[in-house]
């Protein structure tokens, strides 16, 4: 029997009602869904993501039932955590990452007072050393849910460290926090959360509202930026296919290509900044964000010492494809990358026409044929 149906059955069997004297379970293996059943799809993205509701951080925990009827919670930070949530990355329901490991010198190995962090170990566990094999790396999508999870997992310790350590951050004494209540506007017990993100957890308000006013200064002192520039992940570059393990995809290695694109990334800023690609460089503001594929990119926006005029737009910026005799190599990245087509009826297989397809073939079957007389 497929294991959805027994979820389902179990699920069903909690839901009657204990003074219930007659039930009648009745499994019809003819009803399914029009597209299939949902235990036997194919997955059809390659993106993870987890979702957390009502800020539940810490309720990601495992309940065990012992052979006396018992009940065992074991939270996410237990180490036996990851052997019961994943056994087939852990077969051998190894323990993997106690929160209370110590630190040691890395010249005299000798045991130090603090504690190896999350975000510490699993980057130490999912590296690829010389001599070693690293069997988490093989499982593609798994590993994927792997790592969205054990990345929570960090985030819950971060969030757990600044709740119990407000009075080191002196999350009290905030300006904004002592004008709003100086003025009387709300009331204190009611303004804003009982815990305080400072700006230095990634992603909170305030380290949001720092960066722009960031931003905004950079504006009020230099002026409007020259340039815009879009870099983007290629998943085809050679860094990330020639590291692949035999019928990888890049998207079954989002290390890799998180890796790759950063050193790109650099690369490419100190040509534009120490290189002076397109002139002396004034200031340069830009950010890391990720599309909806699981590729990086990053906005760029550039100030130069000398303004780019309209006169001397052309020579930075061209919308011609280039000539393929006297730049061929630039000619063939235009060409792979950002030319469109062909498609129609000359490719029916090009990305665009899968939409387009599935609603043909979706007419043909509901049209009723017309008999010929």
């Amino acid at each position: 029997m497929c294991n959805s149906y027994i979820r389902d059955l179990k699920v069903a069997l909690d839901k009657v009602p204990e003074t219930s004297d007659t039930f009648k379970v009745v499994i019809n293996a003819e009803n399914k869904p029009q597209e299939g059943h949902r235990g036997f799809n194919a997955p059809t993205l390659n993106e993870m993501a987890l979702v957390i509701v009502c800020q539940q951080f810490e309720k990601r925990d495992i309940v065990l039932e012992s052979h006396d009827n018992k009940m065992q919670r074991i939270s996410e930070i237990h180490r036996s955590y990851n052997a019961l949530q994943y056994p087939l990355l852990f077969s051998r329901g190894q323990d993997v990452y106690p929160i209370s490991l110590p630190q040691r010198d890395p010249e005299t190995k000798t045991i130090l007072t603090k504690t190896v962090s999350a975000a510490s170990f699993y980057s130490y566990r999912i590296m690829i050393r010389l001599g070693e094999d690293n069997h988490l790396v093989y499982f593609r999508s798994l590993f994927s849910q792997f790592l969205v999870d054990m990345y929570v997992k960090i985030e819950s310790e971060r969030l757990a460290y600044i709740r119990n350590n407000q009075a080191q951050l002196r999350a009290d004494s905030y300006i904004h926090l002592q004008d709003s209540i100086g003025r009387q506007d709300v009331d204190g017990e009611q303004l804003g959360q009982k815990v305080v993100l400072p700006s230095s957890f990634t992603g909170g308000p305030r380290y949001m509202h720092e960066h722009t006013q960031d931003v905004m200064t950079y504006v009020r002192q230099y002026g409007c930026p020259d340039l815009f520039i879009m870099f983007m992940c290629n998943p085809l570059w050679q860094n990330i296919t020639n590291v692949l393990l035999p019928g990888q995809k890049p998207h079954d290695r989002h290390d890799i290509t998180a890796r790759v694109f950063y050193l790109k990334g650099k690369k490419m800023m100190a040509l534009i900044n120490k290189g002076c690609l397109f002139g002396e460089m004034r200031c340069f503001i830009y950010s890391v964000e990720w599309q909806k594929l699981g590729l990086p990119h990053i906005p760029i926006l550039l100030r130069f010492e000398q303004h780019i005029t309209p006169d001397k737009i052309d020579n930075v910026i061209c919308a011609e494809i280039p000539n393929p005799e006297q730049d061929p190599l630039l000619y063939d990245i235009v060409k792979a990358n950002m030319i469109h087509g062909p498609c129609g009826s000359l490719n029916y297989k090009s990305p665009c026409m899968k939409a387009a397809v599935r609603n043909i073939h979706h007419h043909f079957l509901r049209t009723p044929k017309q008999e010929t007389i």
